[in-house]
């Protein structure tokens, strides 16, 4: 089930998809989330506190991912995959790629040539970041996910090394062509998303993102 929440704060709506996780049984429905989250840095488990170099009022948020630093913003879109991996025959590998590829087939509907790269799961666009993956895998299931920049301050990537990269230069699809409304871009990605984890796509609709949910 596809669920748009608007804009949410961070914390809250990670505890919400821990409790997801825990609570699950062998017949409850798969959930993917849209949003976006006000300013936050956000540390993986494997983070290196010297990754972040000036945070300033920007929150600092340690969590249960996998990965190092990395910011979250108005006019990024988020999204959240809670998925029984077992029940939808997906390793963690094949729902990486499948995040990605469903990126790469998003932004190429703009004329954006995107590419994953297998020693650093995202989406770059030449040498420059579009979007960045973070999971975490718990009882089987799937939760954290993509983070995909549309149209954002771009700035607070400059106060960490984002990914644990020194330097690394992040981009945004509206600066490539694309729209820089992401409720737009949350249409377009949907059906993508659902295509490339082998998910039912009935529910990827246009009227899918009229009723804001809340978790």
């Amino acid at each position: 089930m596809l669920r748009w929440l608007g804009r949410v704060d961070y914390e809250p709506t990670w505890r919400a998809m821990q409790r997801l996780v825990d609570a699950r049984g062998p017949d409850t429905p798969d959930e993917i989330w849209f949003l976006e989250h006000p300013p936050v840095f956000t540390l993986g488990m494997n983070a290196r506190p010297e990754h972040v170099l000036a945070p300033g009022d920007i929150p600092v948020v340690p969590i249960d991912r996998g990965g190092q630093v990395t910011y979250h913003g108005p006019g990024q879109l988020v999204v959240y995959p809670l998925l029984d991996l077992g029940r939808a025959r997906l390793g963690v590998r094949p729902l990486v790629e499948g995040i990605e590829r469903a990126i790469v087939a998003t932004v190429a509907g703009w004329g954006i040539e995107a590419a994953g790269r297998r020693d650093a799961p995202g989406v770059y666009v030449g040498a420059a970041k579009l979007a960045s993956i973070g999971l975490r895998i718990r009882r089987g299931c799937s939760y954290h996910g993509l983070a995909l920049n549309v149209a954002m301050d771009l700035e607070p990537f400059r106060r960490i090394n984002p990914c644990g990269y020194a330097g690394l230069v992040m981009t945004q699809v509206s600066e490539l062509g694309g729209p820089a409304d992401v409720g737009a871009v949350a249409d377009a990605l949907a059906p993508q998303l659902l295509a490339a984890l082998g998910l039912p796509t009935q529910s990827a609709t246009s009227t899918w993102r009229q009723d804001v949910s809340s978790v």
